[in-house]
């Protein structure tokens, strides 16, 4: 088979380095998602090297998507694994439905308390930036009439 001087084989196929680059990943992790069985390539050249197409590309940025979204190599290889007795793909489109329905329930309480926490720095932003250097005398004397007294630990009274 004929290649160009960019290492790329005609009618779209790849070397490995090729399909790297092209999925800005490293010849190693093309190479470690081969053996978790995660990227199969079935073909080869006369040689015996290995190459890959258009669709093997798709496939593996479709792998890095998942990863990006949180998804363990583990539920990946699930997903992968259920095309063997799944022809119509509907089990891993329900399968992946759930799994993204999940991811996106945790990311909207990570969402939720990272929200409080950005309230919380800003609350102390204002707070600090306003009272200057009486804020060594907190608590204190001044408490009473500090503009920030119905959020302030040091003044609430938790006995009550």
């Amino acid at each position: 088979m004929l290649h160009d001087t960019t290492g790329n084989m005609e009618d779209g196929k790849y070397r490995i380095g090729e399909l790297a680059r092209k999925a800005k990943v490293t010849v190693r992790t093309v190479r470690y998602y081969e053996s978790l069985g995660l990227l199969k390539t079935q073909a080869r050249t006369g040689g015996g090297q290995r190459f890959y197409t258009d669709a093997d590309l798709v496939y593996l940025r479709r792998l890095l998507q998942l990863k990006a979204l949180d998804f363990s190599l583990e539920d990946i290889g699930r997903i992968i694994r259920m095309g063997a007795e799944d022809v119509t793909g509907e089990k891993r489109r329900v399968a992946l439905l759930k799994q993204y329905r999940g991811k996106l329930s945790d990311a909207m309480e990570k969402r939720l308390d990272l929200d409080r926490r950005i309230d919380e720095l800003e609350w102390h932003v204002r707070q600090l930036s306003s009272v200057g250097v009486a804020f060594q005398q907190c608590p204190g004397s001044a408490c009473a009439g500090c503009e920030f007294s119905d959020r302030c630990m040091f003044f609430r009274d938790d006995e009550d």
